[in-house]
């Protein structure tokens, strides 16, 4: 959106003492570090491959890359703490050495993860779990003083689409961040993102209603990242693969931004950035 369409939303985050300005919206690339990410185009599998990949992602104009290690697709295997250690720190290294301009979010729900990526040079974490999955997140974002998404889920990744039910779906994820909210302001964390947590936890027209009434999240004049990149709520309404749903992610992407998202974490930066550069035109 305009970067005045929402006057009294935050638009600024600090990063360990670097600001990031979010006045109009940015795009999150998506960088996978595992074996069975659902889009397989998007799997990485060496240092150099991500390093490449950070090259072209910044070219093309995202302002994030976010870094993950382990798979969060509807019923992706568990995988240790070490292991996505083992995955994730070197490669979130090597793209802060090689490019320092680089803004690296890391995608895990470990509060250890989350620190040591921070100490290798990552700036924002990015949680799907919002704390509800290691106890000590919370305390470790307020301890690290670094920008917080937290998205919204129920159960893991492996059991989250097992008939998932809500009485009032965009209620019940408005309530679920009020408490998170309030919880993390008491703990002195500054830098709150959020994230409804598109396909997780929820069916297709669990999906498609959170989106219709996406502004109401705006009440927590917070940034909004959404991620609809190639998932199934396109894939299973087109009845195609993942591969030929960039035109859907589109589509979905420009409905988010005029509702007032801050950042789309996709697969495909090109034609995210267009799709920023045009919405901003739009309402401009």
């Amino acid at each position: 959106m305009a970067k005045d369409t929402f006057l009294n939303r935050k638009v600024t985050l600090n990063s360990k003492g670097r600001l990031i300005d979010l006045s109009s919206p940015a795009v999150m690339a998506i960088l996978n570090i595992t074996p069975d990410s659902f889009y397989g185009n998007s799997r990485i599998n060496t240092i150099d491959e991500a390093l490449k990949a950070t090259e072209n992602f910044l070219n093309e104009g995202a302002k994030f890359i976010d870094i993950g290690a382990y798979s969060s697709r509807p019923g992706a295997a568990d995988v240790s703490t070490d292991e996505e250690l083992k995955r994730l720190i070197p490669i979130v290294a090597a793209i802060a050495k090689e490019f320092s301009t680089a803004l690296i979010s890391v995608d895990t729900f470990r509060a250890k993860v989350a620190s040591e990526a921070i100490a290798a040079g990552a700036h924002l974490i990015n949680d799907i779990a919002a704390g509800e999955l290691d106890k000590n997140m919370f305390e470790t974002v307020a301890r690290l003083q670094v920008p917080y998404i937290f998205m919204h889920m129920k159960g893991t990744p492996q059991t989250m689409q097992q008939d998932p039910s809500y009485q009032n779906v965009t209620q019940e994820v408005f309530t679920y961040f009020e408490e998170k909210v309030a919880t993390l302001k008491k703990l002195g964390v500054k830098d709150m993102l959020i994230d409804p947590g598109f396909g997780f936890a929820k069916t297709i027209a669990h999906n498609y209603e959170l989106l219709q009434q996406l502004q109401v999240f705006n009440t927590f004049e917070l940034p909004i990242l959404v991620g609809f990149s190639r998932k199934s709520m396109i894939t299973k309404v087109l009845d195609i693969k993942a591969a030929d749903a960039l035109n859907g992610t589109t589509v979905l992407n420009t409905t988010a931004l005029l509702k007032g998202v801050s950042i789309l974490r996709v697969h495909d930066v090109k034609e995210a950035v267009e799709c920023v550069k045009l919405v901003n035109c739009l309402v401009g």
